[in-house]
């Protein structure tokens, strides 16, 4: 089993804080010059880049990029849609968007290319309805996927329950539309992640492995505030029997450390050191299922 890291982890060094319950730290970064090295430094076998993030998207962008993983042998995913994906199925223009991306997935090298169909904007609304239409948009997307050979991973984004992600899957029947699981959004909407886990597992190709206390306040129903992010290994999630059920379903992606609303006292530690302690701990998990360098094929 692999252990991977989501440039997402450093959403405030790109530039994106959340007002009222984040501050600025001072610093930004850039996915090539920044992120890219600081993942390598980590020895991660699998780097997860969120196109939001990227400073522009044009060819020249996109080679640099893939010459750095290819010449370190890493496999990329590239993520799309933060932070209302499809706005639940009725934005023509952000399925647009994704469609664009598809191309630009490949280029980069990527097989796996994570999406968001809604958010936790939508969340109080009707799922049906919700599903429906994502599913009519996913079909689309999930046709020029096949022509590109890219696997649309759709991820569960405080929208969808793993019921529902199931049905948009069955909805949509196409090889080419998997799951990327979020371990921490399972519980945010009050599901048992590792039970959900075990419900999506024959589709998952890649996951935001993220886990979640209740240390910050607010409300239950406030399903972002009430359960804010921690790092691997410090909260409520099981994250070692999340790794059983993907061992045991036959799993081949990795473990992919996710942060992003921090709890205290995470947030008054710096991006680096959460990231740092919660990938030592993941690498402790994935070396239970025979972890391997991906380069040079030796077990650690």
């Amino acid at each position: 089993m692999r252990v991977g890291l989501d440039s997402y982890c450093f959403h405030r060094y790109f530039g994106e804080i959340y007002p009222g319950l984040q501050e600025d730290p001072g610093i930004r970064w850039d996915m090539k010059d920044d992120f890219i090295p600081f993942a390598l430094s980590l020895n991660v076998d699998e780097v997860a880049l969120e196109s939001c993030f990227f400073p522009t998207f044009d060819n020249n962008y996109i080679d640099e990029l893939r010459k750095i993983l290819d010449d370190a042998g890493k496999p990329r995913i590239l993520g799309w849609g933060h932070p209302d994906g499809l706005h639940a199925g009725t934005d023509e223009a952000a399925l647009a968007d994704l469609i664009a991306h598809i191309p630009q997935a490949k280029r980069l090298g990527c097989t796996i290319m994570r999406i968001v169909a809604s958010s936790m904007i939508h969340v109080k609304d009707d799922h049906s309805i919700q599903v429906k239409a994502s599913i009519k948009m996913l079909k689309k997307a999930a046709k020029v996927a096949e022509d590109f050979g890219i696997i649309l991973a759709i991820e569960n984004h405080i929208d969808f329950t793993s019921q529902e992600i199931l049905e948009i899957i069955h909805g949509v029947n196409s090889s080419n539309l998997r799951i990327n699981l979020d371990t921490g959004n399972a519980i945010r909407l009050f599901e048992d992640p590792v039970e959900a886990t075990r419900a999506l597992a024959p589709f998952v190709v890649s996951t935001h492995t993220k886990d979640i206390t209740n240390r910050r306040g607010g409300a239950p129903s406030a399903n972002f505030v009430w359960w804010p992010s921690c790092p691997a290994g410090e909260g409520l999630v099981d994250l070692p029997g999340v790794a059983q059920v993907l061992f045991d379903s036959g799993f081949k992606g990795s473990l992919a450390l996710e942060l992003d609303l921090l709890a205290t006292p995470w947030d008054k530690i710096s991006e680096e050191e959460n990231v740092k302690s919660s990938i030592a701990y993941l690498k402790t998990i994935a070396s239970k299922y025979g972890r391997q360098d991906i380069v040079t094929g030796e077990s650690r």
